[in-house]
């Protein structure tokens, strides 16, 4: 493939361009022949001056004069020659490279800071960094091949890598394929570093003089052999050692300079890392650019550092007047294009700065020193933030420890103003069971004894009821009816016996006053049985119906008997089943109060293993705050060991510490927070009787807000719980807003923090 070339009046001028001011102090070793090699070169580059400004002038005016035209021709002639002359002289020393290395290494170095001609850059640069036969050109066809996890990246950044040249001009042209195809594969020889931005710079520029297999050589032997490896790395440490060589330099050289920078906050980095990064090709036109390229081929980074301080010297008393944002334009409009048209004094003014070797071989043992310093630094500090993150994963499970802590607490109280509540309920109806109960228990010996009366009643003497009263008088009325027909036939009967008796008497009282005879006497003896035999017979009629009224008596007093019996056996049931019933009852109100007392004393045991669960809780929270209380010890004697040690002068490390000390101050408010009171002294009065003695539902809160507004603890302390003043203080600080514990002044958290430390150490 072709290589590309620049523009024919760049190309030319830059070619045959070298310093036109004295050379430089190694010249003065030289030879004579070098010397006048040099002078001619002198000479070449001065007649190349001479005719692009003539040629500069006639285009300007058109002027056609015959003077014009014969300088102007002169002025050819000489270039042809000396051009013809610089032409042998590279293509010997390309052909003798190795005898000019070691013979003529100082004369090599001079025509080199004055300029390679373009036309043999490609194979001068292959020769200085002996990157002709290296064994990875062989693999670059292989390497393209791969797949690179870098070519995302490779495609973003083509298209800005000197977007103005007409190479890679234009998407997907022939310099952006080959400038994707040189990086990509560098990206797979080189997998730490990969794809660094500004190193497609240096290999487009590779590209513009030569193949790309050969670019690609080129580039693998300057990432290996100048430096720029450890520049690309994506640590980039050897950047940071580049620009604390040039702070060093620049403070040595430019005091003032540096003085404005530092007051303006305007930082080297700002404006030197593209020199390093880019070798001055992102800053100066490609003609410049390419200068100081070639030197940078043969002597390295040392020219970046001259060219850098060099432009900071002539631009000092411009850029001493200007602000951070002024200079910052300043870098990107001036400086860039103060060389443009000579090239060599920005070369002359670069080999005028001091440049010591060994004190940039000191100050890159300072760097190492203090770069190893700052990594231990950043391990401690990263120990320091490992310890920082776990004591903030331990504060934050703490804090969720504690809330839960605290709602567990809250609940147990609310749990327990609850249960005190039910338990006043409970021993409410309790009292009413009880008096039900005893009420009860009234009725049934009331019942009783009222048995015993009836019983009693009925083997004395027995009522008859209301339902029984009409019959009853109906009976009475028989009883009357039949008693008055005994009463009327015994009258009739007495009256028969009077009548007899009075016939008797008279029939006796006739016998004996006449005499009859014996016959008369023994028929009146006769008739006077028979009379005697009447009278008996009538007598033993009226006993015989006095006997039968008697018997309807006794049968009437039989039948009224019967029925009051029956009467009796009624009532004797009706109250033998309410006597059942309210023994029934009885035993349903002794169930119930047997009930009652089981959910009384299970409410007692329930409260009680409450009680004991807060406590148990409350020991859990004050270990945890001993825990952290020693934690925070620990802490502060790690602090004062680190001050006594390491005494970190980074300013890092020292904002670092003040952090943590603030977290420990926060880990202070913290334990008073969670400090408290001590354990309770005086235990809660929970024995279920005493606590509904204090309950009164007029001191209830109404509502829920309304017991969150005047606070758990101090509402339900009058209320529910007769607490000592020692267990209210406790519940008041717990409710305590966390504002009381920010306002506290760090003379108490030292004073907090002093006794745990001193109990650490004993």
């Amino acid at each position: 493939m072709a290589s590309p070339t620049l523009s024919p009046d760049s190309s030319s001028q830059e070619a045959l361009s070298g310093p036109t001011c004295s050379p430089t102090s190694d010249s003065e070793n030289l030879s004579p022949d070098e010397l006048e090699l040099l002078a001619k070169l002198e000479e070449q580059n001065r007649l190349l001056e001479a005719d692009s400004k003539s040629m500069r002038s006639m285009n300007g005016s058109r002027r056609n004069s015959g003077s014009s035209l014969v300088s102007s021709s002169s002025a050819s002639s000489n270039l042809s020659h000396l051009e013809e002359d610089t032409w042998i002289l590279w293509g010997r020393i390309a052909n003798e490279w190795e005898e000019w290395r070691r013979r003529k290494e100082k004369l090599l170095k001079e025509l080199i800071r004055k300029g390679i001609p373009h036309h043999f850059r490609a194979i001068v640069w292959q020769l200085l960094c002996s990157a002709t036969d290296m064994p990875v050109k062989n693999q670059y066809s292989e390497l393209l091949k791969m797949s690179s996890p870098c070519e995302k990246l490779i495609r973003r950044d083509i298209a800005r890598t000197y977007p103005e040249h007409e190479f890679f001009k234009g998407q997907d042209s022939l310099g952006q394929e080959v400038l994707f195809n040189v990086m990509k594969a560098y990206s797979l020889v080189d997998r730490e570093v990969g794809y660094c931005q500004g190193s497609a710079f240096i290999v487009g520029l590779l590209l513009m003089q030569m193949p790309e297999e050969e670019a690609f050589c080129v580039f693998v032997r300057l990432m290996q052999e100048y430096r720029l490896r450890e520049l690309f790395k994506p640590s980039m440490a050897e950047l940071g050692l580049c620009i604390y060589q040039f702070e060093y330099m620049l403070q040595e050289q430019l005091p003032d300079l540096n003085t404005h920078f530092r007051s303006q906050s305007f930082h080297t980095s700002m404006y030197a890392s593209s020199w390093f990064l880019t070798l001055f090709l992102t800053t100066f036109p490609l003609p410049v650019a390419t200068r100081v390229f070639d030197i940078f081929m043969y002597e390295g980074l040392e020219i970046v550092f001259r060219v850098g301080l060099a432009l900071l010297q002539v631009n000092q008393m411009e850029l001493m007047q200007l602000d951070m944002e002024g200079m910052s334009q300043y870098f990107q409009r001036v400086i860039p294009h103060q060389f443009d048209s000579c090239p060599d004094k920005l070369i002359l003014k670069a080999y005028q700065v001091k440049y010591n070797p060994k004190k940039m071989k000191r100050l890159e043992k300072e760097y190492a020193a203090m770069k190893s310093k700052e990594m231990e630094e950043q391990i401690e500090i990263k120990r320091l933030r490992t310890e920082n993150r776990l004591l903030k994963q331990r504060i934050e499970t703490l804090e969720k420890e504690s809330a839960a802590l605290a709602d567990r607490l809250i609940q147990g109280q609310v749990t327990r103003a609850q249960e005190a509540e039910e338990n006043y309920v409970i021993k409410r109806e309790l009292a009413v069971v009880r008096q039900q109960c005893s009420s009860a228990a009234q009725d049934l010996q009331k019942a009783q004894s009222t048995i015993r009366q009836l019983q009693e009643q009925q083997r004395n003497s027995s009522l008859p009821d209301e339902n029984n009263v009409a019959r009853l008088q109906e009976e009475l009325k028989a009883l009357k009816v039949r008693e008055g027909e005994a009463v009327a036939s015994a009258r009739e009967l007495k009256l028969q016996l009077q009548e007899l008796s009075d016939t008797w008497q008279a029939h006796l009282s006739r016998g004996g006053r006449w005499k009859e005879s014996p016959r008369k006497l023994v028929l009146g003896e006769l008739q006077d049985e028979l009379m005697s035999v009447r009278l008996r017979e009538a007598q033993a009629l009226a006993e015989g119906r006095e006997l039968r009224q008697r018997v309807v008596e006794l049968e009437t007093q039989d039948h009224i008997h019967r029925n009051l019996l029956n009467r009796v056996e009624a009532e004797r049931a009706a109250l033998q089943e309410k006597l059942q019933y309210l023994a029934a009852q009885n035993k349903g109100l002794q169930t119930q109060l047997s009930e009652s007392r089981r959910k009384q004393a299970e409410a007692e045991c329930k409260s009680k293993e409450e009680v004991m669960a807060v406590r148990l809780r409350e020991a859990d929270s004050m270990a945890a705050v001993a825990e952290m209380r020693q934690r925070i010890a620990e802490l502060e004697i790690q602090r004062e060991e680190g001050r006594i040690q390491g005494q970190l002068n980074h300013s890092d490390s020292s904002q670092y510490i003040r952090e943590l000390k603030d977290q420990i101050e926060e880990l202070k408010a913290e334990v008073r927070l969670l400090k408290g009171p001590p354990p309770f002294e005086d235990p809660l009065a929970f024995d279920g009787l005493g606590l509904a003695r204090h309950l009164d539902e007029d001191s209830l809160p109404s509502s829920d807000e309304e017991l969150l507004s005047v606070g758990v603890g101090a509402a339900l302390q009058d209320a529910l719980y007769p607490l000592s003043p020692r267990d209210a203080r406790f519940f008041r600080r717990l409710e305590r807003p966390a504002k009381d514990s920010e306002g506290s002044s760090d003379s108490d958290a030292d004073e907090l923090a002093a006794p745990y430390s001193q109990g650490l150490d004993n």
